[in-house]
């Protein structure tokens, strides 16, 4: 066991003060480890363990075998560039390519803009036809416009120079215009713009509106007045809507007219409900209506040319009108037009079934048009929804009709077949 007494003895030859070992206790100093000393058991009976004293002079580390590693030297800096030689060249005298003097072309653009250095360069009788000196004490040829500070300092009296050109047709109006195109500046813009025709574009039928419609002349306005009746006409004909009192606490989404020329000459005026004002979940809920892929038609058209199957096209008028509606819709009565002794803020239209523009309209085409097919015999594809097939026991042979949107084409390779399954189809739209 060592004792306190021995503790302090090792400080003290280790050189350890006395003020560095209070509240301190050390324990015995250790040998470095490359040093040999003999071993000290922990624990011997009957005697006190051995202290080594330690030396002050510190031992220096014997050398190693092993080879010190290298320094890495710096990479070494790229020479520094050299400066240009290269002088500017600026123009030394008047040529005919230079008309700037021995000033550098920036530094003249800059006196320029200038209004102290402008009236410097070019004086204050600007109108004057004598040319002008530029910077440098160059002469400027007649190929060269100056310009006048009078249009720069101002914009009322440029605008009354123009007045006075466009309002006097005379030889003393074209010296006017001679002189603005030589000078140039703000009254010669201000001449180019005024003389500039601008031609309105007129709006075709498709971009009127009704308020449009209403300020034409009184034969066109009876034509147009004459086609929205009988798009009104055809909505009542196919029950596409009721009259009723405007609901409380429902939606009720608006609609306007659009009007066309078909290439015939005939006017149109189709009444179209605005779709964008439906609410999801409430006015609609499924929108997707699957549509024939061009690459269908194209193969069956080359098939039929091939074969030499019989053709035969349709096309189904109004066909959005037929499909049935699943929600409460209720629209605005339309413009021009209102049941007697039912005002347009007190009553609406219930629709029952689609009408243009709604979101849900060609679903509702596409489930009327499926389950009409299937009335006549025909399965569509799997791949193309808009592709029908149907054999013909009576004939005994094969009818394909390929359905786009609102247009049909019916093959095959018999024409009595083929035409007697179009009148069928027709019977049940009216095409």
């Amino acid at each position: 066991m060592v004792t306190e007494k021995q503790i302090d003895q090792a400080l003290q030859d280790a050189g350890v003060t006395p003020s560095q070992r209070q509240g301190m206790r050390v324990p015995p100093p250790r040998a470095s480890a490359w040093q040999d000393r003999p071993p000290t058991p922990d624990k011997i009976k009957g005697k006190q363990r051995q202290v080594i004293p330690v030396e002050n002079t510190p031992s220096e580390r014997p050398s190693s075998d092993l080879p010190l590693p290298r320094r890495r030297q710096p990479a070494a800096l790229p020479p520094p560039r050299e400066k240009s030689t290269r002088v500017k060249r600026v123009p030394e005298r008047y040529t005919d390519s230079n008309v700037y003097g021995e000033k550098h072309p920036v530094q003249v653009e800059k006196d320029i803009k200038s209004q102290r250095d402008w009236r410097r360069v070019v004086g204050e009788e600007s109108s004057c036809p004598r040319r002008q000196a530029i910077p440098g004490g160059v002469p400027v040829p007649d190929s060269v416009p100056y310009y006048s500070s009078e249009g720069e300092d101002s914009g009322s009296d440029s605008e009354g120079e123009v007045d006075d050109v466009l309002g006097s047709p005379s030889s003393s109006s074209n010296e006017k215009v001679a002189r603005l195109s030589r000078e140039g500046g703000v009254a010669f813009f201000d001449f180019l713009i005024s003389k500039a025709i601008v031609t309105p574009k007129e709006k075709g039928p498709k971009e009127w509106t009704y308020t449009d419609v209403m300020g034409l002349p009184a034969g066109q306005l009876e034509e147009w007045r004459a086609a929205c009746q009988c798009e009104i006409e055809t909505l009542l004909k196919r029950n596409i809507f009721d009259i009723v009192e405007r609901p409380s606490g429902r939606r009720i989404i608006k609609n306007c007219w659009v009007f066309n020329v078909k290439p015939d000459g005939r006017k149109r005026a189709r009444l179209v409900a605005k779709g964008f004002s439906q609410v999801e979940g409430m006015d609609f809920d499924q929108i997707f209506s699957p549509v024939v892929r061009f690459e269908t038609v194209r193969l069956i058209l080359a098939l039929a040319a091939l074969e030499g199957w019989y053709t035969s096209g349709l096309d189904v008028r109004n066909a959005y009108l037929y499909g049935e509606l699943d929600e409460e819709i209720y629209m605005e009565q339309p413009e021009g037009f209102h049941a007697k002794g039912m005002e347009r803020e007190k009553h609406v239209l219930r629709l029952r079934r689609a009408l243009y523009g709604l979101k849900q309209a060609g679903l509702a085409w596409w489930q009327v048009l499926k389950k009409s097919m299937e009335e006549l015999g025909f399965v569509n594809l799997d791949s193309d929804a808009r592709l029908f097939m149907c054999f013909d026991e009576a004939s005994q042979t094969f009818i394909i009709a390929v359905v786009y949107v609102d247009d049909a084409i019916f093959l095959g390779p018999k024409k009595p077949a083929v035409d007697t399954m179009k009148q069928r189809f027709m019977k049940r739209w009216e095409s």
